[in-house]
């Protein structure tokens, strides 16, 4: 029997996803893509085991979050979230104009969409009580 989710482990989750998110890239000018571009024509075996390992995480991630969102699971997560972007520039909380406080928010509410997508089977089996074909357990 699978365990049902908590807070803590959807923030566990929201946590890897930032951080596979953010390593990737981020405004700040520290990320793997930084890296790549400032080192590319001294591609060493560093920076190589540290893409793949950027892969395999967005490969898991990616992966998780269309096998239980599906396609349009997945455009409705995107929507939603972006129009919380939208209320916020509407309030007045969050300006269009500064391109990189607009990135973090956007690489976050990405992370989000991920957490939410590797989360989501726990979440609808709590909500629901159906479980998946892929949690039953065999005995």
């Amino acid at each position: 029997m699978m365990k049902p989710i908590t807070v803590q482990g959807f923030l566990l989750r929201l946590l890897f996803a930032l951080l596979l998110v953010m390593l990737t890239y981020n405004p700040s000018g520290y990320s793997y893509s930084h890296w790549l571009q400032n080192s590319f024509s001294n591609f060493g075996p560093l920076l190589g085991i540290a893409g793949i390992s950027l892969i395999i995480g967005w490969v898991i991630y990616l992966r998780a979050t269309l096998r239980s969102l599906g396609a349009i699971g997945l455009v409705l997560a995107v929507l939603f979230f972006a129009a919380i972007i939208w209320l916020l520039i509407d309030w007045g909380w969050l300006g269009m104009g500064n391109v990189t406080v607009m990135s973090w928010v956007i690489l976050t509410l990405i992370s989000l969409v991920l957490a939410v997508g590797i989360s989501w089977s726990h979440i609808r089996r709590k909500i629901s009580g159906q479980v998946d074909a892929d949690d039953v357990d065999e005995d």
